[in-house]
């Protein structure tokens, strides 16, 4: 039996540096759990002669990733680099020497997840990638085996903290999107370009990566529903209050018949469900399954040790497939073929907010477009607007369950005599 595992670390910056701390910190607990010593012998940096606070020896950086991918030492390559195409490539140069890998690379797992996890089974090697979708909430091994005897049929997930942040502060503070975001890059849950978060792309990709595990199937990024915070328009969510909800930028998945349907859009829940609950930074990600019923994990979707966290326990499990022999043994295709739910087909209860002259008729002018396209409504709140808006009114109508392709038809028909200022899509118990 080997006494030592041997890891070649790729990358040593936020997460990289958290994974060797722990690695380090925690050696009398890890040879306790696996009968041997987990020991990192390599790290990929960009420059080798910095001043690093570690206790690594400085002899195992290195700024050449061939040392490392080539060195058959080595039992596990970790993948913390970040990035696209290098850490792919990376990646399938690690599995096809007969390596296991560990990554966090929600970019790449979600673009080319099922090419790597195909080409682990191939090559009978390990492929995790816990810390790719929600830092240190364990939802990967969760799918895989906590619920492995349930069939999933929806998901729920606050899946980035950068976007849940800058909601809070605009609810509890009354804060501006743009001061919210502001705040958030200065205490450093926002990048320096946030488009990625705020765009919804990042929250994408990790339901890309959620979906195609819970429905074991393949689920491209291209077939997600995607409306970024772009689109939250100036007391949107103070109305939202008034009605009983709370504005949060929601990564959903479901599947029946009819196929899979995967969004991300800021949406209003009910005030009573147990995602409106989850602020700041932190992440959550709400389960249904057909057994369990109703579940959520929660806790710190980012950060250095709490990702680092998922790695390591990452780590623990391939070691453990190493010493017992049976790595590449966990079957990664997908059970069902791809069958995407058509816009016709993707059913919610919607909030509309028109700007109309405010004139005899134009509520039953707006009606008759609804009743057109078959939309029930089920509330109507007229106010008159004030300011520039002076001679206009301001209505909110809420949907009965209706399509997202009767919801776009409206809106597309509205736009004719009104002024659309915004529209959300409606989840959780009734609360107006």
């Amino acid at each position: 039996m080997k006494n030592e595992i041997s890891i070649g670390l790729l990358g040593f910056g936020t997460v990289g540096s958290g994974v060797a701390k722990i690695i380090q910190q925690h050696q009398d607990d890890l040879q306790h759990k696996l009968g041997a010593q987990v020991a990192i012998r390599k790290v990929l940096v960009r420059d080798a002669g910095k001043d690093r606070f570690s206790d690594l020896d400085p002899n195992v950086f290195t700024t050449d990733i061939e040392e490392i991918l080539n060195d058959s030492s080595l039992d596990i390559i970790v993948e913390v680099m970040g990035g696209m195409e290098g850490a792919k490539s990376a990646m399938e140069q690690a599995l096809k020497s007969g390596k296991q890998v560990v990554t966090a690379n929600k970019d790449v797992m979600a673009e080319y997840g099922h090419e790597l996890l195909k080409l682990a089974d191939d090559e009978k090697c390990d492929l995790f990638y816990e810390a790719s979708v929600a830092g240190g909430i364990p939802i990967i091994r969760t799918l895989e085996d906590g619920l492995a005897s349930d069939r999933i049929s929806s998901m729920m997930g606050i899946v980035n903290g950068t976007t849940n942040f800058i909601l809070t502060k605009m609810k509890q503070e009354k804060k501006s999107y743009e001061d919210a975001l502001a705040e958030a890059t200065r205490l450093g849950f926002a990048e320096a370009d946030p488009t990625a978060d705020v765009g919804g792309l990042d929250a994408a990709r990790k339901m890309v990566i959620l979906s195609s595990l819970a429905f074991s199937t393949e689920v491209n990024l291209g077939d997600v529903h995607i409306r970024g915070m772009e689109t939250i328009k100036d007391g949107d969510v103070e109305m939202g209050d008034k009605l009983g909800y709370t504005m949060k930028m929601v990564g959903s998945s479901t599947k029946d018949e009819d196929g899979i349907d995967v969004s991300v859009e800021p949406i209003f829940l009910a005030n009573t469900h147990p995602l409106a609950a989850v602020n700041n930074e932190f992440n959550a990600v709400y389960i249904y399954g057909d057994a369990v019923g109703e579940t959520m994990l929660y806790g710190p979707g980012a950060g250095s040790l709490p990702t680092a966290t998922s790695v390591v326990s990452d780590i623990i499990a391939a070691c453990r497939n190493l010493l017992l022999g049976v790595n590449g043994k966990r079957k990664h295709s997908a059970q069902y073929a791809r069958l995407i739910k058509p816009a016709e087909k993707s059913c919610s209860k919607y909030f509309h907010r028109l700007l109309v002259d405010d004139v005899v008729g134009v509520l039953s002018k707006v009606s008759a477009i609804y009743s057109k396209h078959g939309a029930s409504i089920q509330s109507i709140t007229q106010t008159p607007a004030t300011g520039e808006n002076d001679g206009k009114a301001e209505l909110i109508l809420q949907t009965h369950e209706i399509s997202r392709q009767q919801h776009l038809d409206v809106l597309n028909e509205l736009q004719s005599m009104a002024s659309v200022i915004s529209h959300y899509r409606i989840e959780g118990e009734d609360a107006a």
